[in-house]
């Protein structure tokens, strides 16, 4: 009896223990008393020895390791691939294009963040998607000393919003796990992500909106507004005039822009690492890429290491040149390479010790048995914790077909759950699980604690909004 009550006591002491672990790195980088890369591995360490397996934290930590460094690759040789296309000059007609639309107005800045994110985020992949994003954005929201926790939450839930494509990943993973036809979960979703999609622009009028009346609008003479002089004031290109801002606090005064700061400077139009005799080179290798990526020619990783090196030795014959290239993009690998590595120990106690299958199957037994006809709602509100929590491989692959079971037990289809599951990803792509939320922090030099303090509330409410636009329409 004892022995059956101690195999019963043990995996609620998981469940605590794992939703504790959580808790606590949240709180502890949200406060900023320690670095996400300390709390990542620090925390879930504690927590191994807690529960009593301390001597398996060496292969857990393998375990995550070897997981995700694949992801690690890829996340290196995309930043160095991406930061050289940024330097020679590959985005500047994105970057004119989205000047042109935002002017100078924080609005449209914001507004403009989530529409170039979602627009980008159709290749499906989140790390290029940010940071194509960040590098197009960073210096407006420098120039203007706008929140760059508000481009960080904008660009994430719109990414979010389209990581529901079916080349994104959740989509497929729900269709396999299911064993489903991608296209019957995600076309029948389109209207409710449209409205979740909606919803985040509206949301970043609101807070372009706010960040306008906080900062006012910088005014240019009439002279000033043709796209050449507009590059100069918005873009650094040189010493031009100093727009006036006017309303918000700061009326009147002209704008101090510091000399330091090297993301104004970066995309200046006049700047040495500009290759435009190999513009179209490089935007041919660049869509080449994306379609291997799409078609699965090769792993990520493959792709994009060849592709860093075939851009490096193009644009940059000579080797000192090369050199240059990858330090000024060193800090930005060594950053997100970090957190994913310090992720992997995050992810590995979670897994290794089965705190993860403990917390969900602890949350799928305690649905009431009147929920059970509306399972899909329930899969739907519930894949908004679980997919933050876990990754998405854990959530489909584990969790999902137990609720699909559930569910088909009390006549809900399994097509309604696996549309149902897709709810909760503009929250997933800020959760500390997903590496490409350390690229989105990392270049735009935001605390992660701060981003996840800002976004968490925004991006759950866009998920509520697609599960209500979901149910609304029939589709859940």
């Amino acid at each position: 009896m004892e022995c059956s009550r101690a195999n019963v006591r043990y995996p609620l002491m998981l469940t605590i223990l794992g939703f504790a672990m959580i808790a606590t790195f949240l709180v502890l980088i949200m406060l900023k008393k320690m670095s996400p890369i300390a709390a990542l591995v620090l925390i879930p360490a504690l927590f191994c020895v807690f529960v009593g397996k301390g001597a398996h934290l060496g292969d857990y930590v393998i375990d995550g390791v070897t997981s995700l460094a694949p992801t690690a690759a890829m996340l290196m040789f995309a930043i160095v691939y991406f930061g050289v296309m940024i330097d020679v000059g590959l985005f500047d007609p994105v970057v004119r294009a989205i000047l042109k639309f935002c002017k100078a107005d924080p609005l449209r800045i914001v507004v403009g963040t989530a529409l170039l994110a979602a627009i980008v985020s159709l290749d499906g992949d989140g790390s290029t998607t940010f940071m194509i994003t960040v590098s197009a954005m960073y210096p407006l929201y420098k120039r203007l000393k706008m929140s760059l926790v508000v481009m960080t939450g904008v660009a994430a839930m719109a990414n979010g919003v389209m990581n529901t494509l079916p080349w994104g990943g959740p989509t497929a993973r729900a269709a396999t796990a299911l064993k489903l036809d991608a296209g019957d979960i995600f076309v029948p979703m389109i209207p409710a992500l449209a409205v979740g999609l909606v919803f985040v622009i509206a949301l970043s009028y609101v807070l372009g909106r706010r960040e306008r009346k906080r900062l006012g609008v910088l005014t240019l003479d009439e002279v000033l507004i043709e796209e050449k002089e507009t590059e100069t004031v918005l873009v650094g290109a040189g010493s031009g005039k100093s727009p006036a801002r006017t309303g918000g606090s700061g009326g009147g005064a002209d704008a101090d822009i510091p000399e330091e700061d090297e993301g104004f400077q970066g995309l200046a139009p006049d700047r040495p690492t500009l290759r435009p005799k190999l513009y179209w080179f490089n935007a041919l290798l660049t869509g080449a890429l994306l379609t291997a990526m799409i078609m699965e020619w090769l792993p990520i990783p493959v792709l994009f290491l060849l592709g860093a090196a075939t851009a490096l030795t193009v644009n940059f014959p000579h080797i000192p040149d090369q050199k240059a290239r990858l330090a000024a993009h060193a800090e930005n690998v060594l950053n997100v390479s970090g957190m994913v590595f310090a992720a992997a120990v995050f992810t590995g106690v979670l897994q290794g010790t089965g705190m993860v299958d403990h917390m969900a199957t602890w949350l799928v037994d305690n649905i009431p048995d009147g929920m059970g006809p509306h399972m899909a709602f329930v899969t739907g509100v519930l894949s908004i914790p679980l997919t933050y929590f876990m990754s998405n491989d854990g959530f489909y692959f584990g969790i999902l077909p137990v609720l699909a079971e559930a569910g088909q037990a009390h006549g809900v289809s399994s097509l309604e759950i696996a549309r149902a599951s897709l709810v909760g990803q503009p929250l997933h792509m800020s959760s500390p699980l997903v590496p490409a939320v350390y690229v989105l922090v990392g270049m735009a030099k935001v605390e992660f604690g701060d981003h996840t303090r800002f976004v968490v509330k925004w991006a759950a409410l866009t998920s509520l909004v697609v599960l209500g636009a979901g149910i609304l329409f029939g589709i859940i």
